[in-house]
């Protein structure tokens, strides 16, 4: 017996399984048992311990590629072939049978042609319910216009083993090409291993579908698409996301009245001040020195006019002179008087009751400002309206009276109703080098806790739209400014 098999391995070039006895027309149950002891008792225990080392690597592979790896490489182990593709069926939309992984190839080169040639045959077949059992496959079998590449792709004896899950699912399948025919053992070797892959193969992908498995009747996709239909044509409301703040309205802007430098801001930020109270201080010691100098200007200017008013009692010539001395008088008393209302310009006072608006003090101690420079505002603090910077991007058609939610970061849970009062008609720069829009607001109710500073985000609604132009309205700006069309 021993002669025998190792006669039977060496014609099948090293398979390590030797070649099953063909079984009678009609076998009894007990020939049947006989056959199946005497193989047993004939394999390799080598080959064996093979086999459950692949069976044990099957149950601890993490993913379905490692999978796939395994047996299209490892499989080597037990039989012998020359090349091996793994396939999987029914799990993706690109093609009903797809290549998974190719036997001592790294990464599959789907754009190549013997995997392309490989998928076809095997959609082929699989379409024609050729391939739900392990089967020997030939060039006959092959469609026509394939049959003139096999023996390019293809060796000789071609053997495909399902991968069956269940005994009715079958969720991939074997491509095993070799010179030498198969023989039956391999193919029970084969198969058995094939049951162990398809339980890891089910536990890895058993949250995965098949599309395959879906089926929807016509009518019931006419009347999902009339359903998509009737929902894209729901008019809605058109809208869009602006930042928003809280500003004062009518407030009063305290500018530089004077070219100098601030010695003292008096007033603390985001306090009440009164009419008349003083806020902040000028360096006021050249503006006191031009003062001085300008005052006596004019006594020495006086002085002159006395003594050409005297002396035109006596002189002629003296008393022409007069005109032109006292217009010099009235000059130096003009620039007097400037001097002397730019030194009451140093104490710079509130013009009305309110809050005083600014930053830091030690932004303004110290700092040089020019004639009309804003340094803070006054205002009142239970009168503010709402400031909204619309990017261009964004824009919609507004309209006067617009409803507006508003959701501060203060309190963002809490949508604050308001109307929109003015847009602007050209977009502004603002000091973010963003182009937007200037668009001012009212709130209808506002909140006790409200005040002047707070931000958030505004939703501006604008005319009523369908729904699929509200969902598509930004791709289709992106498509119509790059298309053109």
């Amino acid at each position: 017996m021993s002669s025998e098999f190792q006669q039977n391995r060496q014609a099948s070039g090293g398979a390590q399984v030797m070649e099953a006895p063909k079984a009678p027309t009609a076998p009894s149950s007990a020939q049947e048992t006989d056959t199946s002891s005497a193989k047993s008792q004939e394999i390799d225990p080598q080959l064996l311990v093979a086999l459950l080392q692949l069976e044990s690597q099957a149950r601890t592979a993490q993913t379905v590629k490692e999978l796939c790896f395994l047996l299209a490489n490892e499989t080597r182990r037990i039989i012998a072939f020359r090349q091996a593709c793994v396939f999987s069926i029914g799990s993706h939309l690109r093609s009903v049978c797809q290549v998974e992984v190719v036997s001592s190839v790294a990464v599959v080169d789907r754009k190549s042609p013997m995997v392309q040639w490989i998928e076809e045959v095997v959609t082929s077949l699989w379409e024609n319910h050729a391939l739900q059992a392990p089967c020997h496959l030939n060039v006959e079998q092959c469609p026509k216009h394939l049959q003139a590449d096999w023996r390019r792709f293809a060796f000789p004896h071609v053997l495909w083993c399902p991968i069956i899950w269940g005994n009715e699912s079958v969720i991939g399948g074997m491509w095993l090409a070799r010179e030498r025919p198969w023989q039956d053992g391999e193919i029970q070797l084969i198969r058995r291993f094939g049951e162990t892959v398809a339980h890891a193969w089910n536990a890895l992908e058993k949250t995965k579908t098949s599309v395959r498995s879906w089926t929807v009747s016509k009518r019931w996709l006419w009347v999902g698409l009339a359903f998509f239909i009737g929902v894209m044509c729901v008019p809605v409301h058109l809208s869009t996301l602006a930042p928003v703040e809280v500003v004062a309205r009518d407030s009063v802007v305290v500018t530089a009245p004077l070219d100098g430098v601030i010695a003292e801001i008096i007033v603390q930020p985001n306090t009440v001040v009164q009419e008349g109270e003083t806020l902040f201080l000028y360096e006021d010691t050249k503006f006191r020195n031009d003062y001085d100098v300008a005052e006596k200007n004019l006594a020495v200017g006086l002085m002159e006019y006395r003594k050409v008013t005297q002396g035109a009692f006596f002189d002629d010539e003296s008393g022409a002179g007069m005109p032109v001395q006292a217009s010099e008088v009235r000059l130096k008393e003009t620039e007097r008087d400037y001097a002397w209302e730019v030194l009451q310009q140093v104490e710079v006072k509130a013009t009305r009751q309110g809050i005083v608006l600014f930053g830091d003090k030690s932004d303004w101690v110290g700092k040089p400002v020019v004639i009309g420079e804003r340094i803070m505002e006054v205002a009142n603090p239970q009168e503010y309206e709402l400031k909204i910077d619309l990017p261009v991007e964004d824009a919609i058609v507004l309209r006067e009276g617009a409803e507006i939610d508003v959701y501060l970061n203060a309190d963002p849970l809490t949508a604050i109703p308001a109307t929109l009062t003015h847009a602007s008609y050209h977009a502004e720069v603002l000091p973010t080098n963003e182009l937007a829009y200037r668009v001012k607001a009212e709130v209808i109710e506002p909140p006790e806790s409200m005040r002047i500073g707070w931000q958030g985000t505004a939703k501006i609604y604008g005319d009523r739209v369908s729904l699929f132009f509200y969902l598509f309205r930004r791709p289709l700006s992106v498509f119509r400014q790059t298309i053109g069309w």
